[in-house]
């Protein structure tokens, strides 16, 4: 009891002190004279009208009502927000204090565990992403072999339900050939035996799978539901008829081939995650057409005779081949820095326009909400940022965020803090 005072007394301040103070803004808005790039139809110079969650016109010289708000922006680069394809925002807070953790549950098959409802709309690290331009990112649980589905987040909102943003997607943590993390201590023996294993209990728990989905099936084809209710499969037959993606987290080249077939043999709607070899099998992702989410990129490389620079330039190889990629940071607390992973990956082959869509439009593409956000057009979501520069440079400062047609406040707990010591009271 005593301890869980201690972590409640902890909390309370620090989750106060670090929230925004003011409140956001509805419109409407117009944003003048800015530089607008779509990421869709190149750039644009003139204005955008923002009413209600959407944006309403782009043009020049847009008339505005009276109560609409007008934001100059001269000499400013108006964008799409960031979409960061794999994060446990919202699922953990303090790294060392397991009672802030909350995105792994114990076992190997969860599936029917829903990440959105472990999500924390308070959490302090959602205003430290937001103001670097991030808008929506997936929060994903982790551990075992079906940790639970994924659901993907705008990162404004008083519940879970309000921030949800249209797409969920199980989560399949492909058996690995490889080794766990530098210390892990087992031999090419025991590798092999425990990969077989896990491919076994993988093999297995689908074949059940696909066997209830088609009692299910059969059953709703009468009329009448299954008799013998199994939360863990029933959330599984969506994925079996290939109507919800797996998300396949999967990075060794061996295990990518393995997956491709795995995927084939059961023709599962597939998106693979991580994918750190993936530049060695472009042309089998290319032939099967799965799509990939990367990252992240600022790592080290994965074996002691790769190149420097693999970690950089495997996004920007997958690409050229004609994979379709998104890129993830696979962070909790620096999801922030998605926009300098992207540079990164742009630096080392990809593409400054080509890193930017893949961590807009390709993200929103992949995850079937293209129609909705992931770039500027007419008709969708007013998530966007107006910023001083490049956002890829560290430099680049935003100065008005906008999620869902709400004008965010640029606050977070590092603001705070700056703004306090630059104004210290009484100065001693």
């Amino acid at each position: 009891m005593r301890y869980i005072l201690y972590i409640t007394m902890f909390l309370i301040p620090f989750s106060m002190n670090g929230q925004m103070v003011a409140k956001a803004k509805k419109g409407p808005f117009l944003l003048k004279n800015g530089s607008i790039h779509t990421i869709t139809n190149g750039v644009i110079a003139g204005d955008i009208l923002i009413e209600g969650d959407r944006i309403k016109q782009i043009g020049q010289d847009l008339a505005a009502s009276e109560e609409t708000t007008i934001i100059d922006c001269e000499g400013k680069r108006i964008y799409p927000g960031m979409i960061d394809g794999g994060t446990k925002l919202g699922l953990g807070e303090i790294s060392s204090i397991s009672l802030t953790q909350d995105a792994d549950e114990m076992g190997d098959f969860t599936p029917h565990m829903e990440a959105l409802t472990a999500i924390n709309p308070n959490s302090v690290n959602i205003p430290v992403t937001r103001t670097n331009g991030v808008t929506t990112v997936l929060a994903k649980p982790s551990g075992g072999l079906f940790p639970g589905r994924a659901a993907l987040i705008d990162l404004f909102g008083y519940t879970p339900e309000s921030m949800y943003s249209g797409f969920k997607g199980q989560i399949l943590n492909f058996p690995s050939t490889g080794r766990k993390h530098r210390w892990d201590k087992r031999s090419e023996d025991e590798i092999k035996k425990d990969a077989e294993k896990a491919m076994k209990k993988l093999n297995g728990f689908w074949k059940k799978c696909e066997t209830y989905t088609k009692m299910d099936s059969a059953a709703n084809a009468t009329g009448k539901q299954i008799d013998d209710y199994n939360p863990q499969l029933s959330t599984m037959t969506d994925v079996v008829n290939g109507e919800e993606k797996l998300l396949i987290r999967v990075n060794k080249k061996e295990d990518i081939l393995a997956a491709i077939s795995f995927v084939n043999a059961h023709q599962i709607n597939a998106v693979f995650v991580g994918v750190i070899d993936g530049w060695r099998v472009a042309d089998s992702l290319v032939k099967y057409d799965i799509p990939v989410i990367t990252g992240p990129i600022l790592a080290l490389p994965s074996r002691s005779s790769d190149r420097y620079d693999a970690p950089y330039a495997n996004a920007g190889k997958m690409m050229k081949a004609g994979v379709l990629v998104a890129i993830q940071t696979n962070e909790t607390e620096n999801v922030r820095n998605l926009p300098f992973n992207a540079a990164f990956a742009a630096n080392y082959g990809m593409g400054i326009d080509e890193a930017m869509a893949a961590i807009t439009i390709n993200a929103a593409t992949i995850f079937g909400v293209e129609n909705e956000i992931g770039s500027i057009e007419e008709g969708k979501r007013a998530n966007l940022y107006i910023a001083d520069g490049d956002p890829f440079e560290m430099k680049t400062r935003i100065s008005e965020l906008f999620i869902g047609g709400y004008q965010i406040p640029i606050e977070n707990r590092h603001t705070l803090l700056h703004d306090e010591f630059m104004d210290r009271f009484p100065g001693k």
